[in-house]
């Protein structure tokens, strides 16, 4: 079995710590916050400062593989999860009656649910692991090294204290000091591939009122104008998150930060009016989250592993916009082939390499293309319309065969060319163009002029 150090204790590096841990390996996290996900969920989620962590208050939308991963290698922690008020979702709920089933619709569940409820779960079965020891509060500073072509990590260094490892897991975040450590040591740079996004996020917790209505009907959860987005994500334990997207560029981004202003912009768009009109206690302030980046951090060049003995996970791998919702879901893939072939992964990262590039990398690549358009749509420059793409997200809502293939996309179960490039599906979006030959794609929220009379400069 071998000795695995994991840097970092946010989502993925709990799941790769608890993942190996109960395959039999020792292994020591690394966490440098002494604060840890509790009982106190409400307290913890809207009262902890967490600056290194800036998507732990956003909202969330937990993907097919979290579910999928969890009951496979965790089903304590997925019953937890919902104790705790998670809420299933399955995508044919829209219809009420769901169609006939066909193999692989059991995935397309959506966990509802704020992220400190799944830290608050994997925290607490890491606490029960015997074969994992949590170092809170404890900031590893550095690797150590072995000469080699290429050099071995045989470590980590905490203050004077070294602690060996046959494996260390960088699950540090995005922020990762890594990547210099191994520059500093003489090792290759690792080859980093980044895409900063000119897209920023503003949310606003609530939480629906006991005596008040729970659900606002059958309405979607997303609108658009022009230059922005609007969603709603309903929660665990009658919160949700009202949240707002729109270019950095945009000049009345700092007005939406005022409660009130942003409240206004919100009942604008027709998903997030719905909502709004069942008069929420608003819980937080309004939040947002810019500067954001698409970047994929390869531990391997052409000539191979940069160092061995090392490998990384989660966002410190692949760190993604997340306007799709793939962090959580792809670190615990992540976590989870990692936990499978740890033994081997030690002797030889490139596996991990491999198989991250050709598992999780067309994830990533499908993001930075899809933000490249939102960035020139919402600053105004959007591309020509298209027109059967348009009719296709529309007809899904009413076409339960659309549907699925956009579950499927949406879950990270097949990409778009092979979900949306069947015979079966181009046959009922072209009847659905054929019964609607008016259709042009358009938005449901706000136009400019009237964005301009709500949202001050």
């Amino acid at each position: 079995m071998a000795r695995v150090a994991v840097i970092g204790g946010g989502i993925s590096g709990l799941g790769t710590a608890l993942m190996l841990g109960r395959r039999g390996h020792p292994v020591t996290l690394f966490e440098q916050d002494a604060r840890q996900a509790g009982e106190d969920l409400d307290g913890d989620f809207f009262h902890w400062h967490r600056p290194r962590t800036p998507q732990a208050v956003q909202p969330h939308s937990l993907l097919a593989p979290v579910r999928t991963v969890l009951r496979a290698e965790a089903p304590d922690v997925y019953a937890d999860l919902l104790a705790r008020g998670a809420r299933e979702y399955h995508e044919f709920d829209w219809f009420g009656e769901h169609p006939p089933h066909r193999d692989g619709d059991d995935d397309l569940v959506t966990l509802r649910s704020r992220r400190i409820v799944l830290e608050a779960a994997l925290t607490a079965a890491v606490r029960r692991e015997p074969t994992v020891v949590v170092r809170r509060g404890c900031r590893v500073r550095g690797l150590t090294l072995r000469e080699g072509r290429p050099p071995r990590v045989t470590g980590v260094r905490v203050g004077a204290e070294t602690l060996r490892a046959d494996l260390v897991v960088d699950a540090s975040g995005r922020r990762s000091a890594v990547p210099d450590w191994l520059v500093a040591a003489g090792c290759r740079p690792p080859v980093v591939d980044s895409h900063r996004t000119g897209i920023a996020y503003l949310c606003r917790w609530y939480r629906l009122r006991a005596e008040g209505p729970r659900h606002p009907g059958r309405v979607k959860n997303g609108s658009t104008a022009a230059f922005a987005l609007a969603g709603v994500f309903p929660s665990d334990n009658d919160t949700f998150a009202v949240s707002l997207v729109l270019s950095t560029g945009d000049p009345t981004r700092g007005a939406l930060t005022d409660p009130a202003v942003f409240e206004a912009a919100a009942r604008r768009f027709p998903a997030t009016a719905a909502w709004l009109a069942l008069d929420p206690e608003p819980r937080s302030a309004v939040l947002p989250m810019a500067g954001l980046d698409n970047r994929w951090t390869a531990l391997a060049d052409d000539e191979g592993p940069v160092v061995t003995g090392l490998v990384n996970a989660g966002d410190s791998l692949i760190h993604t916009n997340p306007t799709f919702g793939h962090g959580v879901a792809l670190g615990l893939r992540a976590a989870q082939h990692l936990a499978v072939h740890a033994d081997r992964v030690a002797e030889d990262p490139l596996t991990h390499h491999t198989w991250a590039t050709r598992t999780l990398r067309p994830w990533f690549d499908a993001q930075v293309t899809a933000d490249r358009a939102d960035e020139r749509r919402l600053a105004g420059s959007p591309p020509p319309p298209d027109r059967r793409a348009a009719a296709r997200a529309v007809c899904a809502f009413e076409d339960p065969v659309v549907m699925r293939a956009r579950a499927q996309v949406r879950h990270l179960l097949l990409p778009a060319q092979d979900a949306y490039g069947t015979d079966e599906v181009d046959r009922h979006v072209t009847a659905w163009l054929a019964a609607h030959p008016d259709f042009t794609p358009g938005h449901d929220g706000p136009t400019r002029d009237e964005w301009e009379t709500l949202v001050p400069r």
